[in-house]
């Protein structure tokens, strides 16, 4: 099979496109046969090897994926062979033909998702349901602010925000960008170069303020992000690239709270959650990944130039 290899920890060329053995599965473990693998920021740090977890070399990235499952190891009873299904992690990486994976790892892909769209399930919506629901504990009836909601994970948010019966406020930096927002069911769809867009947000709300703020840039955005709270108003950080400064008293003053959250260290019960609630969305129609680019596989180098570029637009997928 082919599958894209990191000899060394580098910059987006050090991928390099190869013909490696066909996996075996073994006792409680899936072969899966990837259609489409998802890309992430996350899988550019592991890349360049800034990552707090570094993987032995030679690897192959990729914690996103779906396609047809083409073997099962004794023990799986969860999957057969044949079925649809997207991945949440794996143990071989999902930039190949081919992933192998734990029978927990492997999970049903609804008829109604394409394999592209399925490859953007796991980090972009497992992210935004655990920040929205099980850390900031929103509910119907709360206001949210997705700050950059025009990526995967802003599109899932908005989605289910308002599957949920929350008002949605999302924010991105091109019109293009807006406009999706707005197509995935967000109220307000604003500018965040606008200097004037923090006001509006205060406008919106009556100068209430947001009950939950979702936060992908948290070095650039935090600091302005804590007057934007309603009382009792949360900030989950999903992403940041760098250090802030922020004025505690804008948390003191309103009884708030800054939480943060990585996907992959959250508890095995809270991820059976997660997958439950993911497919009852994807299955009724109220989830719908946005798939903004569909990238070769032998390209995956200006893949994950895209995912790192500004003006995200949708999950970024590679058709292997």
């Amino acid at each position: 099979m082919k599958a894209i290899r990191v000899h060394e920890f580098g910059e987006s060329d050090v991928m390099k496109l190869e013909e490696v053995p066909d996996l075996i599965a073994g006792e409680g473990q899936v072969v899966v046969q990837v259609s489409a693998a998802g890309v992430n920021p996350v899988d550019t740090y592991i890349r360049a090897g800034t990552y707090a977890v570094k993987p032995d070399l030679p690897f192959t990235p990729g914690m996103d994926g779906a396609g047809t499952v083409s073997s099962i190891g004794s023990g799986v009873d969860n999957v057969s062979v044949g079925d649809r299904v997207y991945v949440a992690g794996t143990l071989s990486g999902a930039y190949a033909e081919q992933a192998l994976c734990s029978a927990g790892q492997v999970h049903a892909l609804p008829d109604n998702i394409s394999f592209s769209q399925g490859a953007g399930i796991f980090v972009a919506y497992a992210t935004a349901y655990r920040g929205l629901f099980q850390r900031a504990k929103g509910v119907a009836g709360e206001t949210v602010l997705v700050h950059g909601a025009s990526g995967g994970v802003g599109t899932a948010a908005v989605q289910l925000a308002r599957a949920a019966g929350l008002t949605v406020i999302g924010t991105a930096g091109s019109e293009r960008g807006r406009g999706l927002v707005a197509d995935q069911g967000a109220h307000h769809a604003l500018d965040h170069h606008d200097p004037g867009y923090l006001q509006e947000i205060m406008d919106i709300t009556n100068g209430v303020g947001v009950n939950v703020i979702l936060e992908m840039l948290a070095n650039e955005n935090l600091g302005k992000d804590l007057p934007l709270l309603a009382h009792g108003g949360r900030v989950v950080v999903i992403g940041s690239r760098g250090n802030v400064e922020i004025n505690p008293r804008d948390t003191m003053a309103k009884d708030a709270s800054i939480m943060g959250m990585v996907l992959l260290i959250a508890p095995e019960e809270d991820l059976a959650g997660i997958h439950a609630g993911l497919y009852a969305g994807l299955a009724n129609g109220s989830l719908n990944p946005v798939v903004g680019q569909e990238i070769a596989i032998g390209d995956a180098s200006k893949a994950h130039e895209a995912v790192m570029a500004p003006g995200a637009y949708g999950k970024i997928v590679l058709a292997v």
